[in-house]
């Protein structure tokens, strides 16, 4: 079948076996050399060898649907040829300067800046740390303690912001954290609304957001055992954690919780921000002003690496020099973005995040109808999870996941597998994707579970 990519046509195509043997080669040599902590790889077996739009070619010339998508960081996909010419001009005049300041950096801040709505644009500061999530989630935590002088953080069960040190202890997976024994200390983990499967073992009709209830009596309360926080960190939509958007209820009664006792708010918006959600920042569909906002991911335009915090100014107690880097800020990323926002205005994109996603849901909710195995279908936007479970017992199942992550894989449809038991198919199409290449993708993912008998 040929179907049109961004720079070329293309044959969606697989011809060798899944890895073909240029891959298996380079797999191989990746195994012998690399770090035992790589992951893509053994669930996802090929070698890259060109990537254009949606699509990703592998050594051997297979050619795939990429809905794994750098992860988030391709908002327009690969390869955009607007994008790849700012980046190519600006790499002709300047790519690195630590943080002095030059056109094409004030033209990232002020373009950013505009994304955000009257008064909050006004009031907000910008500070660029490390390449990295992480690297912000922890200039975010630091920038807090140091505004409030409490050391304190609370996070959320389920969360997932990072694997640095800081990083990894506020976030909700305990695997790492035991291979390593101590992390960060003062960390509180909280109730997030998992509605599909409470934390409080309640059900919707049962409840009164009890989780945003908990937080707050705990804050409040003498005998909590909760010291007043530095900060509060929340995931609008847990991404890692299995895609669960929070419910409106527990955002607004979380952030009027931290706004009465004088707690700033930090959402992570490292994979929800950039449109993915169908709003610029996934908060502005809350309805709520956070006093940090974390970005990386889709910020670098076409997946080169930047990182920063936009954050409420009355926190900007740091000293010069408080919070550095030698790559806090890198130049070709800058260009990239701001080439890729100039796109997402012109084209509408986040008209087609609503479009698209809304299609992709409902045929997602069809193929549910046809096969037991799919337990469940969530997310907003262009981010979106279904929740795979054994159709005999109805437990979640992350082996049948990861069978259906590779029977796709050998039809032409890259995807990720995560949540809690590893359980979630999870699919971050390019925002600019088609409705040509999302049928693509769901017909795949129901010839891969009629395979499985699914």
């Amino acid at each position: 079948m040929t179907v049109p990519a961004l720079t070329e046509q293309v044959q969606l195509e697989i011809h060798t076996p899944i890895p073909g043997p240029r891959s298996a080669h380079l797999l191989r040599e990746q195994e012998r050399l690399e770090s035992n902590a790589r992951t893509y790889p053994r669930r996802l077996p090929i070698a890259v060898d060109r990537a254009f739009g949606p699509y990703l070619r592998d050594v051997d010339g297979n050619v795939f649907i990429d809905f794994l998508n750098g992860a988030g960081a391709l908002p327009l996909g690969h390869t955009h040829p607007e994008v790849v010419e700012a980046v190519e001009a600006q790499l002709r005049r300047h790519v690195h300067g630590l943080d002095l300041p030059s056109p094409i950096r004030q033209e990232f801040v002020d373009a950013h800046l505009s994304l955000l709505a009257e008064p909050m644009r006004s009031q907000t500061k910008i500070h660029f740390c490390g390449p990295t999530g992480a690297n912000a989630i922890e200039a975010a935590i630091k920038l807090c303690k140091v505004h409030t002088g409490r050391s304190g953080i609370v996070a959320f069960q389920g969360g997932f912001h990072g694997s640095t040190h800081g990083a990894m202890s506020v976030s909700g997976l305990v695997g790492p954290k035991n291979q390593v024994g101590t992390s960060m200390p003062d960390t509180h983990f909280l109730p997030y609304s998992h509605c599909r499967r409470c934390p409080l073992g309640l059900s919707p009709s049962s409840c009164d957001t009890n989780c945003a209830t908990y937080l707050n009596n705990t804050l409040r309360n003498d005998f909590g055992g909760v010291p007043r926080p530095a900060a509060i960190l929340l995931e609008l939509v847990q991404g890692e954690g299995g895609v669960i958007p929070a419910t409106a209820e527990f955002v607004q009664r979380v952030a009027a919780t931290a706004a009465e006792l004088g707690i700033p708010l930090i959402v992570d918006e490292i994979q929800t921000g950039y449109g993915r959600t169908g709003t610029w920042f996934a908060f502005q569909r809350y309805n709520i002003e956070p006093d940090v906002v974390v970005v990386s991911k889709a910020v670098g335009g076409i997946g080169l690496p930047v990182a920063a915090i936009l954050y409420n100014r009355r926190l900007d107690s740091w000293a010069p020099g408080t919070h550095i880097g030698t790559f806090r800020g890198h130049h070709l990323a800058f260009a990239a973005s701001v080439a890729t926002l100039r796109v997402m205005h012109r084209d509408n994109i986040l008209d087609n995040v609503a479009e698209q996603g809304d299609w992709m849901f409902r045929q997602l909710r069809g193929l549910a109808s046809r096969h037991a195995a799919i337990a469940d279908v969530r997310g907003t936007g262009l981010m979106v999870g279904v929740e795979i479970a054994d159709p005999a017992t109805g437990q979640p199942s992350g082996t049948l996941a990861a069978a259906v992550q590779a029977a796709a894989l050998a039809r032409g449809l890259i995807v990720e597998v995560g949540g809690q038991h590893g359980c979630v198919i999870r699919m971050l199409p390019p925002l600019n994707v088609s409705r040509a290449v999302v049928d693509t993708a769901i017909a795949i993912l129901d010839e891969s579970l009629a395979e499985l008998g699914s």
